[in-house]
């Protein structure tokens, strides 16, 4: 039987794939020579393609069913090997005798049955082993040959014990054993000897398991330097035994509580933690889900601690604690309503304190050795800040009150705190009682942000003998008249100047005589259309530029002679370039400047959406005999348009409204995070479910609501277009039944389609608030194509998703 070609080849098809099946794709070159990545390529060996000098690979994620002495060729250099969950069943004896030299191998993920007794012989210089759901049920493994072994991994099996085999009592370079998510439920006083012979620089972790009893003085005399056991109780009750028989037990850190993804979990003994006090610690770290209805003793066997981090906890109130020794304190986020009144300890080096609800601040005092303070994001209000907040604190150096409510700035204001070197209020309202010399007196401040803190800059803000600053930020604030002409004067050491988004429309030539340190300068998001100051010398150490979105169209050729000689990075993107013959000498120093211009490729030109450096300077040449022809062509044009605008005038006018008052994302400047369409028998859930979910959350978003925020005495169309659709970065569209036979909610879901269709931008949120039938989308123009092509929130009650979901969309670029 003679077979056709087409039939040989449908035979040889299945033949040649099993053929090739297991082979894999080549490996992936991380480093030259040195690191390799071959993580699933579904390969059965070990490629003898790589190169004796690798000393990295991942192999992870293949198919090695057993290994043997032959699975590796001759790697003498292999440092890390990774065989993460390559179904490995059977390591036989001297399996890694051509990799003796590996420093790290991961096993992670593999079912494996069978350890030969000589498996690891070759390994004398292994220091990290990972075994990780492999299936163990002890520790009880032949890695005596290990001796320079540093950290065993051996989470997620199921090991009923924490006795190490007896031979690791000589590994003196051991330092860390993983027994998160076993099996250990006892401790016996057997179990921790080769722990206590071992040394004083061991980290232990038991997170996860499920404790129930630990023998008295099963850890005495053993000191660890971390020991972690985040839910690693059968119980609160067992907790409270537990941490009782820990007597004789020294750590340096202590990480204790629960992991952020269980829920919390109601107390009947206040008393649970009592047990801390057998332990000796220095730093503490706890995440609290456990609360009370009563007060709960949180801290009262902590008085020793040096450092305390409640990185989540119920706490209500906290009293006054003596403690001994602390020196740092990390609160938040909690249920405090009042800043802890932490005073009298002579200790104290550093408080942080942060919550998501409003927190109440009556000062603290009497810390002599308080240097770092970070009560930010507190939605703090404060008046007559801050020297009467900080009484006999005098050697603070960093003091942050960024992302708060509202402070109060009265007549010398830091008095007492004259070593502040940092100073943070950004996005913060400060209201200043006292313009003139409000920050007196701090000689030592070298980093100051009052960014986006609503100040409006006059020629009373004077900033005296700050010589020693090299950070200010001042951007999203607003400059009256002159005053950045007399602003920086006294600023000689200034190194980084940002005064971006602050409405500012010329730069005065003598804004910068006192501040020739400058090297970073940003400009951004302004309304600038000259950068005629960049051709004085008093910023020649000048290494950065940020003049992006702003109004620039040129440079002329004396500034461009004159640019400072270190300028390294020059951000000129989103300005609308004039391209055109008579700018030639600045095009061509865009074209041959790319190396120091930031996003070159967004510079444009204003007229066309073609980039500056694609500008042809030679048709310039050309242009000027096209032009009678081009006149006279633009006559006829005009006599067509307005031919044509007359006969379509109904047409055009719909569209003439959006142009009037249209401008490019570039230049908007939105009053207003989104702009609710909806229907004003919906008003009820938009006032107490979507506002109240919004606005009131951290950080708020701002939503345009055509009852609140249009403007009296103008018409609803400009107000739609301006407030709502022009005013906005986003649009929610609430969709229900009521929505569909709303003429005026159909009128402005068409506005906004029409706007984000000339921005080419998807920036419409709809929300189905209630199932609407798919024909009577079809009323509204574009909603049922909408809702077909993009994806859209769906509102259900008490649906946290929702909400996130929300809050990203309209937060996102």
């Amino acid at each position: 039987m003679i077979m056709s070609y087409g039939e040989w080849m449908i035979f040889l098809g299945p033949v040649l794939f099993l053929v090739n099946s297991g082979q894999g794709q080549e490996c992936t070159m991380i480093i030259k020579n040195i690191e390799y990545s071959c993580s699933g390529r579904n390969l059965t060996h070990i490629p003898r393609s790589l190169p004796v000098t690798v000393k990295s690979l991942d192999f992870s994620f293949n198919f090695l069913s057993s290994l043997h002495r032959c699975a590796f060729p001759v790697l003498v250099n292999l440092q890390v090997l990774d065989l993460t969950r390559c179904h490995i069943k059977h390591i036989e004896n001297d399996t890694f005798y051509n990799v003796k030299n590996l420093t790290t191998l991961i096993l992670t993920g593999n079912p494996i049955t069978y350890f030969g007794p000589g498996c690891f012989n070759s390994l004398h210089n292994l220091q990290r082993l990972v075994l990780v759901d492999v299936g163990l049920s002890s520790l009880q493994i032949q890695i005596n040959n290990l001796t320079k072994l540093q950290e065993l991994r051996v989470g997620t099996n199921n090991i009923q014990s924490v006795s190490l085999p007896s031979f690791m009592s000589a590994f003196k370079d051991f330092s860390l054993l993983d027994l998160h998510a076993n099996n250990i439920s006892i401790i016996k006083t057997d179990d921790t000897v080769v722990l206590r012979e071992i040394g004083r620089n061991m980290t232990l972790i038991l997170s996860r398991n499920k404790l129930l009893h630990i023998e008295p003085e099963a850890f005495k005399d053993i000191y660890l330097k971390e020991f972690h056991i985040q839910s690693a109780f059968v119980s609160l009750n067992a907790q409270k035994e537990c941490l009782e028989a820990l007597t004789g037990l020294s750590v340096d850190k202590l990480f204790i509580g629960s992991y952020r993804m269980q829920s919390k979990v109601k107390v009947s003994n206040e008393s649970y933690l009592d047990g801390l006090c057998s332990v000796h610690f220095n730093e503490i770290y706890y995440v609290q889900k456990e609360f009370s209805e009563s007060e709960m003793h949180l801290f009262r066997c902590m008085i020793n601690a040096t450092k305390i981090t409640v990185k989540r906890g119920y706490i209500k109130r906290m009293e006054y604690i003596p403690f001994h020794r602390l020196k740092e304190l990390y609160l938040g986020p909690t249920l405090l309503s009042t800043v802890p009144r932490i005073s009298h300890i002579p200790t104290l080096e550093k408080l942080v304190v942060r919550n998501n609800i409003p927190m109440t601040f009556y000062g603290i005092s009497d810390l002599p050795l308080l240097q770092f303070v970070d009560l930010s994001g507190n939605f703090l209000i404060l008046k007559d800040c801050c020297s009467q907040f900080f009484q006999r604190t005098p050697n603070i150096h960093y003091m942050n009150f960024s992302l708060n409510s509202e402070i109060r700035i009265e007549d010398k204001p830091f008095s007492g705190l004259d070593l502040l070197e940092v100073l943070d209020f950004h996005r913060t309202k400060l209201v200043l009682v006292f313009y003139f010399g409000f920050l007196h007196g701090l000689k030592n401040l070298k980093y100051l942000d009052i960014s986006y803190t609503t100040i409006t800059f006059t020629r009373q803000i004077i900033f005296q003998d700050l010589n020693k600053l090299t950070v200010l930020k001042m951007a999203g604030n607003s400059f009256l008249g002159d005053a950045l002409s007399y602003l920086l004067q006294n600023l000689t050491g200034l190194e980084v100047l940002d005064i971006s988004h602050c409405g500012i429309e010329e730069i005065p030539s003598i804004s910068f005589i006192g501040t020739q340190k400058i090297q970073y300068l940003y400009l951004s998001q302004n309304k600038l259309m000259i950068l005629d100051f960049l051709g004085l010398p008093n910023l020649k150490e000048l290494s950065s530029l940020y003049v992006d979105k702003n109004s620039i169209t040129s440079l002329p050729l004396h500034v461009l002679q004159k640019l400072p000689t270190n300028l390294s990075q020059f951000d000129l993107s989103s300005n609308p370039i004039d391209c055109t013959c008579s700018q030639t000498d600045f095009i061509w120093w865009i074209i041959q400047n790319q190396n120091i211009l930031k996003q070159p490729e967004n510079i444009f030109c204003k007229t066309t959406d073609f980039r500056a450096t694609d500008f042809d300077i030679d048709s310039c040449v050309h242009k000027k005999r096209l032009t009678i022809v081009l006149s006279v062509s633009f006559v006829t044009v005009v006599v067509l348009l307005s031919f044509l605008a007359y006969r379509f005038q109904f047409y055009l006018q719909y569209c003439c409204i959006l142009l009037i008052r249209y401008r490019s994302p570039g230049q908007q400047e939105c009053s207003y995070d989104a702009f609710v369409i909806f229907s004003s028998y919906d008003e009820d859930w938009v006032m107490n479910e979507l506002m109240e979910n919004l606005e009131n959350s951290v950080p708020p978003i701002q939503l345009c609501l055509h009852m609140r925020d249009f403007q009296a005495g103008k018409s609803i169309a400009s107000n739609i277009i301006d407030e709502g659709i022009m005013g906005s970065r986003k649009v929610i569209v609430v969709v229900s039944q009521h929505f569909i036979d709303s003429a005026w909610c159909r009128f402005e879901f068409e506005l906004a389609q029409s706007r984000f269709m000339m921005e080419r931008n998807a920036n419409i949120i709809i929300i189905i608030l209630e199932d609407v039938e798919e024909t009577k989308t079809k009323k509204v123009f574009g909603l049922h194509k909408h809702l077909k092509k993009n994806t859209y929130l769906k509102w259900s009650t008490s649906n946290t998703k929702f909400w996130k979901r929300l809050r990203k969309a309209i937060l996102d670029n």
